[in-house]
């Protein structure tokens, strides 16, 4: 039962894991267009504080995926080392995803 559970946890982890890789691709995808129309359309001009700003909500929203992914795939039977590289993994996303919301809401409020 153990391993079915271990499986199961570990497929969704996968599954969140491209979630979050698709999500970030679209970002990257949608980014490099709205950068495009401001070089190149004089009747839509984007900011590039709103790309950034649309970009960065994003990634961080991919953060979080990637973080419940790795809390996933270490939620059956952990060992030491696996916890180990969790809590290494889950402090630097979440500093990551803390600075990158800060700049965010910095960015927002001076817009």
């Amino acid at each position: 039962m153990e391993e079915i559970a271990k499986q199961v946890t570990v497929n969704v982890s996968h599954a969140v894991e491209i979630l979050a890789g698709v999500i970030t691709g679209i970002a990257v995808l949608k980014a490099l267009y709205n950068y495009l129309l401001t070089l190149y359309s004089t009747s839509q001009k984007i900011t590039k504080e709103a790309i950034r700003v649309q970009f960065g909500s994003s990634v961080a929203v991919a953060l979080e995926l990637l973080l419940g992914a790795d809390v996933l795939a270490t939620a059956v039977a952990p060992s030491w080392n696996d916890i180990g590289q969790l809590a290494a993994i889950a402090t630097i996303r979440t500093v990551l995803n803390y600075f990158l919301e800060r700049e965010l809401k910095h960015v927002k409020s001076a817009a």
